[in-house]
């Protein structure tokens, strides 16, 4: 009889505290929950892109690119890809980071009537700070400017973004905004309320200048971005677009700036900016903008400038050619889905792949392919496609849980003749990488999303071939026919697939892995993760024991 009221008394005791512990739950959570209020969103207005003028420098530029030659013509009797039937655009690839760089700030300031831009990460470093010291400035000279970016980088300049908001003819929307605004404990309560929802993130990378000129690729704002890292940069590729897919740019900028899910800044609660702010922020920038003007850095990007001159819509590199824009919904974040039916870009990208009759390159620095898009390549080899994969090595990526989702998957890729090279991390300046870095870094990542297929068609955008860009975030690019592109990507794909800028992965024995490579002219072969720490080795190792494949 004791033995039973002694477990009763322990149930009645169990009882109580966790009765007590949801209550302390429930007691937290209202105040847990005041910081991080959702936004008003009642009465936001709706806005839609100018319409292209006649009379401005980008008008100019735009009509110049277009216009139809021998040296900028592909071939027209080539197979033709599913791309734009309206009209050719004027196409210049941008591989150059101080390039990529300069077309952005080019274009702002010649600008007349409209700047939109849109984007996943914008830096406050020196060339964030510096291109948004150009969307100021056109907004001081008339120019309408509005700014999309996603909050998982927006909520850290929350205030900086609410003054420049101020300005008549600026106006800053972030999309998926965490409702909290600063510190710790709103966003941890957030992760609890609405961890499924804020998972979900824009991706998508365009600039769009006076909607006469676009920017489309996968470059976002910040020095690793544009060479200026002196720590380690990004290779990476954009295009610069005039034509008809720019009104598709500007199409898809607007669904998703009035899209529910884009929020005005201004619709946050909290203090407004003090009495002149904006005039301060605005003074601010251009001295600050005075004092970097004699770093080597703004040199190189000022020479930059001058060698695109008026040439702002592509120069003697351009091609004409047809291009389809390939942009998810905004909506995305608001669905589930198995990837192919809620994205976009793949849908987009499916009808070209499927049909491959000779090869298709594959350039992604984040590559999960998942069990079914790995047998999906071998299938091709099989059909006698050649499918190679460049991605980043261990030692390379910056995000190291990735190369857990790919790792799994290299036995069976290369069991089915799948060719992978894995680019290295350190790229000298003799590798032919010069135009990662203007700043002397060493260090070099891939970043660079981009397709070759049957040597003309090429798809460059912001999509990696991972669960989260199928799945998870939006993301958007172009799909565009032309041999002379093709073979120029084919051609740099060669070149950094080289033994001395990265690995080739092989098979031996039917499991082991093999790495070869070449320094200093002699060749290695490596029988382990090459270049890579131990600590990020030993990393890897433990995040493969967890199920975070469809979150890569």
């Amino acid at each position: 009889m004791n033995v039973i009221r002694l477990q009763d008394a322990v149930r009645v005791h169990h009882g109580l505290r966790r009765r007590h512990a949801r209550l302390a739950l429930l007691a937290v959570l209202p105040l847990l929950a005041h910081c991080a209020t959702a936004p008003r969103l009642g009465g936001i207005e709706t806005s839609h892109a100018l319409p292209p003028g006649t009379d401005s420098p980008l008008d100019a530029a735009a009509e110049r690119a277009l216009r139809v030659d021998t040296a900028a013509r592909d071939d027209a009797s080539a197979p033709r890809a599913p791309a734009d039937p309206r009209g050719l655009s004027a196409v210049t690839l941008i591989e150059s980071n101080a390039l990529a760089y300069a077309y952005r700030a080019s274009t702002a300031q010649q600008a007349v009537r409209s700047l939109d831009v849109q984007y996943y990460i914008w830096h406050a470093d020196l060339t964030g700070r510096l291109l948004a010291t150009e969307l100021l400035r056109a907004a001081e000279r008339g120019v309408r400017v509005r700014i999309l970016v996603d909050d998982i980088d927006g909520r850290a300049k929350h205030d900086l973004f609410l003054v420049a908001d101020q300005h008549p003819n600026l106006e800053v929307r972030l999309f998926n905004p965490f409702y909290s605004r600063s510190g710790i404990l709103g966003k941890v309560t957030e992760a609890v309320l609405r961890g499924t929802r804020l998972n979900r993130r824009m991706h998508n990378k365009a600039w769009i200048a006076d909607n006469r000129v676009a920017i489309v690729g996968g470059r976002n704002i910040g020095d690793e971005y544009f060479g200026a890292s002196r720590h380690s940069n990004f290779a990476d590729l954009d295009v610069l677009l005039a034509g008809p897919v720019v009104a598709d740019v500007s199409r898809s900028f607007d669904e998703y700036w009035n899209s529910p899910n884009a929020v005005p800044v201004s619709r946050f609660e909290g203090r407004p900016p003090p009495p002149g702010a904006l005039e301060r922020l605005i003074a601010d920038a251009e001295a600050w903008r005075e004092r970097k003007a004699e770093s080597p850095y703004v040199e190189t990007l000022e020479e930059a400038q001058r060698q695109i001159g008026a040439d702002v819509a592509g120069d003697a590199s351009r091609v004409l050619a047809a291009v389809r824009l390939l942009a998810d919904d905004p909506k995305k974040p608001d669905e589930r889905g198995d990837g192919l039916p809620t994205s976009t870009v793949l849908r987009g990208l499916a009808p070209a792949i499927a049909a491959a009759r000779d090869e298709i390159l594959i350039v992604s620095p984040y590559f999960v392919p998942r069990s079914s898009g790995a047998q999906g390549l071998v299938d091709m080899v099989e059909s006698g496609v050649r499918v190679a994969v460049l991605t980043n090595s261990l030692a390379a990526t910056d995000v190291a849980a990735v190369h857990t989702g790919y790792a799994r998957h290299r036995r069976d890729l290369l069991r089915g003749g799948v060719e992978l090279y894995e680019m290295k991390q350190q790229v000298d300046g003799t590798g032919g990488h010069s135009q990662i870095s203007v700043t002397g870094s060493s260090q070099a990542s891939l970043h660079t999303k981009a397709m070759v297929i049957d040597r003309h068609w090429v798809y460059v955008g912001s999509m990696n071939l991972d669960p989260r860009s199928a799945n998870i975030n939006t993301e958007m690019g172009v799909l565009l026919e032309s041999g002379r592109f093709a073979e120029q990507l084919r051609a740099n794909f060669g070149r950094i697939a080289a033994p001395d800028l990265s690995y080739r992965v092989e098979l031996e024995g039917g499991e082991g892995l093999v790495w070869y490579d070449q320094v200093d002219g002699e060749a290695r072969r490596l029988e382990r993760e090459p270049d890579a720490s131990a600590g990020r080795r030993f990393t890897v190792t433990v995040l493969r024991l967890f199920p975070i494949e469809s979150q890569l």
